[in-house]
């Protein structure tokens, strides 16, 4: 079992389920349905399958669903049934807020040729299973961690003394590099030392489209900071080529998510 269900279940059942093993008789069987309350783009499916012995999906990661559909069926022990019910669907709804969220975000720049980036705005110890469901409502992963990706942020480029030499110490790792760029001099000073990947944050939609014609496609552009439903598509016309939105991950509202519990 994924070792996150593992804690899940041992955080939640400890010791026992009183109320359950107080109520129900041991030998008892049933049936349980998960359903949509409203419209929702579905992920974590993969999950059910290492809570329950017996399941039937409905659905894939990433299908769109609607208000009272049935995503799921499951049959077993109702005890089983009933003390896995509530990590499932904690994980379905946080699961399915994501993607939700992250495919709201991918139509709204469709057309544009821009690409929505998640980032590490994970909840702790949940990054590859949200980043699998921002992947299924149809936004694109950026960096897992801080291992397979250099990002050059503010920081950074104030520890290593400036754009030019922070750029320079991060040629020798192979991997691609980005590098945050804030001011006209210093994206100058990136664009003079090679830098293929630029960040430019907090920027407005024509603050951003004035920089990118400056660029004028000497790097790949990124745009961050401030961005939302309401603004993203216009950041997308800018002409960048990526807008990375933290709130896909870090802001999503679990999705309305229901278990129905039958004897068998």
């Amino acid at each position: 079992m994924t070792p996150i269900l593992r804690m899940a279940l041992d955080e939640d059942i400890g010791s026992g389920d009183v109320t359950t093993r107080a109520c129900v008789a041991e030998s008892q069987q049933a049936r349980g349905r998960f359903l949509a309350r409203e419209p929702l783009v579905i992920a974590g499916l993969a999950l059910l399958s290492e809570l329950y012995g017996s399941i039937d999906i409905h659905k894939h990661d990433g299908d769109s669903c609607v208000d009272g559909e049935v995503i799921a069926e499951v049959s077993g022990p109702a005890r089983k049934l009933l003390e896995h019910e509530r990590v499932a669907l904690n994980f379905l709804q946080r699961l399915s807020g994501v993607a939700t969220l992250a495919r709201q975000f991918a139509d709204a720049v469709k057309g544009t040729g821009c690409r929505v980036l998640d980032t590490r705005k994970t909840t702790p110890a949940m990054r590859a299973l949200e980043k699998a469901a921002a992947a299924a409502g149809g936004v694109t992963n950026h960096r897992m961690g801080l291992y397979d990706a250099v990002l050059i942020k503010n920081n950074h480029i104030a520890a290593a003394g400036g754009v030019r030499n922070a750029i320079e110490r991060t040629r020798a790792s192979g991997l691609d590099i980005e590098i945050e760029v804030r001011t006209r001099a210093e994206l100058h000073e990136a664009l003079d030392a090679g830098a293929t990947h630029l960040l430019l944050d907090n920027l407005t939609p024509a603050e951003a489209a004035e920089w990118i014609e400056e660029i004028a496609g000497r790097a790949r552009v990124e745009l961050s900071g401030g961005i939302h439903l309401s603004n993203v598509r216009a950041y997308a016309e800018t002409g960048a080529d990526f807008v990375s939105v933290g709130a896909i991950t870090h802001s999503a509202r679990a999705m309305d998510i229901s278990f129905r519990l039958e004897l068998a």
